[in-house]
């Protein structure tokens, strides 16, 4: 890696901003930034934040939302895990805890705020974003800010061809719900996301593997 990726990579990693610095309550436990990056992927998988498991592991998607996501993407974990073609961004890069009905937070803030446009800034290789979620929807595509998640998923298709994002002037975007099993039922009401948009999907990253 260049050596300005190289040391911002060091510099998220040894981050402690949510705990120390926090805007709001601080991070209720240790910081522990999850990321991967290379100045040669040109995939960058951006979701939401670590959970408990990936809190645990320091590995992003081992878990069976993981399991969902690589099968959309059509790779093997041995391939979704290098490094070299696949970059893994969420907006959060530590877990967030959780909150009173025991699900996960929302993506810290502080996050984005300091380091989102710096990484990116250093990986111009870039050229395919998987926007998972509703938080990297709306960061990497303001225009989405007061959009519901089904209407910018369900308009994929101007997306998916290269145009300008928050990060580059010229990138493919595919925006995604989360791959959690809690949202069977909202893939079984569209239909037209596994026949249409998952084809699409696999085809723009095998292109880039």
């Amino acid at each position: 890696m260049a050596q300005a990726l190289v040391d911002c990579v060091t510099a998220i990693r040894a981050c402690r901003i949510c705990r120390d610095h926090a805007t709001g309550a601080p991070l209720p436990h240790e910081p522990r930034p999850v990321l991967r990056v290379s100045a040669t992927a040109r995939i960058a998988v951006c979701g939401q934040a670590p959970g408990t498991r990936v809190h645990a592991s320091g590995m992003p998607f081992t878990d069976p939302s993981g399991v969902r996501l690589r099968q959309w993407m059509g790779l093997s974990d041995a391939e979704f895990y290098d490094d070299r073609r696949v970059a893994v961004i969420p907006m959060g890069f530590c877990f967030p805890g959780l909150d009173t009905k025991g699900g996960d937070r929302p993506p810290r803030r502080e996050c984005a705020l300091a380091w989102h446009q710096r990484l990116f800034d250093q990986l111009p290789q870039i050229d395919l974003l998987l926007l998972v979620g509703g938080y990297a929807q709306r960061w990497h595509l303001p225009a989405t800010r007061d959009r519901r998640l089904s209407d910018t998923v369900a308009d994929w298709r101007p997306l998916a061809k290269p145009g300008p994002t928050r990060t580059y002037s010229r990138v493919s975007a595919f925006p995604l719900p989360h791959p959690s099993w809690r949202n069977n039922a909202w893939l079984k009401a569209r239909p037209w996301f596994e026949s249409d948009l998952l084809p699409a999907l696999r085809a723009a990253v095998r292109k880039r593997m």
